[in-house]
């Protein structure tokens, strides 16, 4: 049986309105990250994600702690939730998957800049061989 969890965040990060979709499934956790803009309308987003989840671009799945099942005391949860308000951010775990899924972005911008370069060497090169070829062609 498979256990499956999931959490948005909606938060302000100046300029932004920014949320955080975290999925866990099977002790494995996901992150994607969404600028919005303009503060959005709960409909605005439920709008948002229905039209492009398929775009949404997740991390790597990550080991997810397990979530506590116990009773706590209501005032302690009180304080812990306005302690939670009080520090605008994500999860630590939520932080290190976007922080993977950006490093894994760099690394693939980076291979294909340099595999671009490449090409353009190659064909300029190729280039340059093509129009000595012509000028040596009359003799």
């Amino acid at each position: 049986m498979s256990n499956i969890a999931a959490k948005l965040t909606v938060y302000f990060e100046d300029p932004f309105w920014v949320g955080v979709y975290e999925r866990s499934e099977n002790g494995m956790l996901q992150v994607c990250r969404v600028v919005f803009g303009a503060e959005p309308k709960d409909y605005e987003v439920y709008d948002y994600f229905l039209k492009n989840w398929p775009l949404l671009r997740f991390s790597p799945p990550l080991p997810a702690e397990r979530p506590t099942k116990h009773r706590q005391n209501p005032k302690r949860l009180q304080r812990n939730v306005q302690r939670t308000l009080s520090h605008p951010g994500i999860g630590t775990k939520a932080q290190q998957a976007l922080q993977l899924q950006r490093e894994e972005t760099k690394v693939k911008r980076k291979e294909t800049r340099k595999r671009r370069t490449e090409e353009e060497k190659q064909r300029r090169f190729t280039l340059r061989q093509l129009r000595k070829k012509e000028r040596h062609k009359g003799r």
